[in-house]
């Protein structure tokens, strides 16, 4: 079945790069790419004409919030109130259990990957915060959320989260990570099985890779573990280190090592590996403040850097600095890792970012972000025919809606939407050649029964904080609201 879109805007591919094709027309075949240029002059049996819209290829989110949004709260505790959002030591060493039933984790899942679709993202590697589980994430968790993607029809590259501890507040209000190693076996594990589920399942648009957790959290025995059984397998392993100084300071206490020196050891650093933020190195002001060459270890070691500006910009951080990274020939690629799952608001933060990280206006342009959310993230999945619109290549397309005004008048197309549009504006896209996104919709997903489903959920996330608490205190202590909450006279003279 042959299929074409028509538009203003199509960023093609050509020459080994983004070329910007003006009043084009992409036209598949089942799954592939079979033509693109200004005017398709063969059959189609499907057309769209999507009009003043941008089409790009489909957008790979490599660390996408696949839970209900925990951003929104952690990201404007302070110091002190902080302590609350980690397990205490009595609540992991007596009282851990699940917040959520698996029927309300797979709403949860279904909930943030309909939010993944309706901004644009074809291909994702989830992840979710474990605070609100009685450990990590069960195998059966992962099986669930593989039907879900397939429903939708995204591209996931999947695997239940593992590890060996957990980050807990002590009494004394200070950091640690309590360990529980059976867990972690275990965790592997249901990793190892999954593997095997989604080899048995063979479906195209789903992949099993190793998601182990934080760094910190990871026995040596795990990572050793979970580097053999990467290199058996032949399968990509994403793993968070290098993202703080909390991080840097337990893998320091406890191994003598930095977190770097650490992945050395365990030979994990080799083009199989994703590691998301990698912010502190050594060029961080709170680490060295200069190169001593952590820049020229990554690249050379071929691991992909994903780059979460947002998130990285509401926790007060950021890359010392992007051009740096992309000059030493590390792989950039793009994660959201938080609400909303908007890249296209990402790349626009991290363009900026950059300014102030270098002091100069020219540190990050456009493109370069945009080719981290496309060609970055396809080299860091090792596919070479994905994050680009060319003959051959995967039909994993998405459109964005240019013709708002409020959008404000179009100077490079690219350029204006990364500066005054948002993912929202995305109207339709495709992964593998089949809609998943038509008009803004999803068809077959009732978004307003999610909508009314996740509120609720989210409001009992909320207040399991409390029980977790190192101090037990109340959701209104633990999160205030911006502003008193407005006085009437029923309530004053309730008072």
């Amino acid at each position: 079945m042959r299929t074409r879109w028509r538009a203003r805007h199509i960023l093609a591919h050509q020459d080994g790069g983004h070329a910007l094709l003006r009043d084009g027309e992409v036209v598949w075949e089942d799954d592939t790419v079979v033509y693109v240029g200004p005017r398709y002059q063969g059959a189609v049996d499907e057309e769209r004409d999507l009009g003043e819209s941008l089409v790009m290829p489909g957008l790979i989110d490599l660390d996408a919030l696949t839970d209900i949004d925990h951003l929104v709260i952690d990201s404007w505790a302070g110091a002190e109130r902080g302590k609350g959002l980690q397990w205490s030591l009595d609540y992991f060493t007596h009282r851990r259990h699940d917040v959520f039933t698996p029927r309300e984790r797979a709403t949860i899942r279904a909930y943030a990957l309909a939010q993944l679709a309706l901004h644009g993202i074809t291909t994702f590697m989830p992840i979710a915060s474990e605070v609100h589980s009685r450990w990590a994430e069960p195998y059966e968790e992962l099986v669930d959320m593989a039907r879900t993607a397939r429903g939708i029809g995204l591209r996931g590259y999947l695997g239940p989260a593992y590890r060996s501890g957990v980050n807990v507040v002590l009494p004394d209000g200070t950091r640690d990570v309590a360990f529980d190693e059976e867990e972690g076996r275990a965790g592997l594990r249901d990793a190892v099985r999954f593997l095997d589920h989604l080899a048995e399942l063979d479906d195209p648009l789903l992949t099993g890779v190793l998601l182990p957790c934080r760094i910190e959290t990871l026995t040596e025995e795990l990572l050793g573990e979970t580097a053999r059984i990467g290199r058996e397998r032949g399968v990509l392993i994403r793993l968070h280190a290098l993202q703080g100084l909390v991080e840097r300071d337990i893998i320091r206490h406890r191994h003598g090592l930095s977190p770097l020196e650490l992945l050395q050891k365990h030979d994990l650093l080799n083009p199989n590996l994703l590691i998301p933020h990698t912010v502190t190195i050594d060029r961080h002001p709170s680490v060295h403040g200069e190169d001593r060459g952590d820049l020229a270890l990554l690249a050379a070691s071929g691991v992909s850097v994903i780059h979460c500006p947002q998130t990285s910009l509401r926790y007060g951080e950021m890359l010392h600095s992007f051009r740096a990274y992309r000059e030493a020939g590390v792989n950039l690629c793009l994660g959201t890792d938080s609400f909303p799952p908007d890249l296209i608001r990402g790349m626009d933060t991290g363009v900026h970012l950059a300014k102030i990280a270098e002091g100069r206006s020219d540190a990050a342009p456009a493109e370069q972000y945009v080719e981290a959310a496309t060609l970055g993230g396809a080299r860091a999945l090792g596919r070479d025919d994905l994050g680009r619109i060319a003959p051959g290549a995967q039909a994993d397309l998405v459109a964005f809606s240019l013709d708002d005004i409020r959008d404000g008048v179009l100077d490079d197309p690219v350029r204006t939407f990364l500066l005054n549009g948002t993912a929202r504006q995305a109207t339709d896209s495709v992964v593998a050649g089949r809609p998943v996104l038509v008009d803004g919709g999803l068809p077959g997903t009732d978004l307003e029964a999610l909508r009314r489903d996740s509120q609720v959920l989210f409001e009992r996330m909320r207040a399991a904080y409390s029980e977790r608490d190192v101090e037990r205190r109340e959701t209104a202590e633990l999160f205030p609201a911006t502003f008193p909450a407005f006085s009437t006279p029923e309530r004053e003279a309730s008072a």
